[in-house]
């Protein structure tokens, strides 16, 4: 049963959170990092093969260990938002937002009239049936949250526009992507990366919309802080996995060998 969503609360309450891309398909993964103390864990089918009942596992496990889980959509197509939202996610992540339509169109594909379209069915999201459709369409149009990509030069020039839409609740920048479409592919940090992110977050700032920054750096998860950023993302479960095993192993040989 959708359950009020703990990370917009935060997010409201001005609270710091982090959150993590959840690649593999795995809902003990998804289990772990809940445990782990992330807020919000982000599942991914952009970029991971994920059928359907593995999703709805991984959204189970995400709430029996109390984290927030979005789902990141291939695109902004209402039938895979309809079936994401309905195995029971807390919100989406809609990668290569570049205008005001497409953001239009992810915000009408989430909500219930009179905020959007999407269509209404029961099951796990009701409590089947514990609520009744009325009191769950509310509490959706409430507690489901809209996350927007930037990840493209067009995304950037339209940021204004985008951050304007109704319903958009956080903005997750896309450094990697944007580095390409900018045509220097790969380099986050370049200054002309650097000072598109700024741009997105300052839009959001002058909106009142969370701005979620992915800290690369030693020093930038505390300059965004001083800059009013409370949401961070902190990579995804793969590199989190390998970094600490890689550690583990090596800090033995060390050992052996000294």
């Amino acid at each position: 049963m959708l359950q009020p969503n703990r990370l917009k609360a935060a997010l409201a309450a001005g609270h710091d959170v982090f959150g993590l891309i959840n690649s593999l398909p795995l809902p003990l993964m998804t289990e772990m990092i809940g445990y782990a103390g992330f807020d919000f864990v982000i599942l991914d089918l952009e970029h991971a093969g994920v059928n359907p009942q593995t999703l709805e596992n991984m959204i189970r496990a995400a709430e029996c260990a109390g984290t927030t889980a979005l789902v990141r959509v291939p695109r902004a197509a209402p039938d895979i938002i309809l079936r994401v939202l309905d195995a029971g996610a807390q919100g989406i992540v809609v990668p290569h937002v570049c205008s005001r339509a497409t953001a239009e169109l992810a915000v009408h594909s989430t909500r219930y009239h009179p905020l959007g379209k999407r269509g209404i069915a029961g099951g796990r999201t009701t409590g089947f049936g514990t609520l009744t459709l009325p009191e769950y369409m509310e509490r959706a149009n409430r507690e489901l949250m809209v996350v927007a990509m930037i990840e493209d030069r067009a995304g950037v020039d339209a940021i204004e526009e985008i951050v304007a839409v109704p319903g958009i609740d956080m903005v997750l920048e896309g450094a990697i992507d944007l580095s390409q479409s900018l045509g220097v592919p790969a380099e986050a940090q370049h200054p002309a990366v650097q000072a598109a992110i700024r741009r997105i977050a300052q839009a959001c700032q002058a909106r009142g919309v969370p701005f979620c920054a992915i800290p690369r750096a030693a020093g930038q998860c505390e300059q965004w802080r001083e800059q009013g950023v409370h949401a961070f993302l902190l990579g995804d479960d793969r590199a989190t996995a390998f970094r600490a095993m890689k550690q583990l192993v090596a800090g033995y040989r060390r050992e052996r060998s000294g």
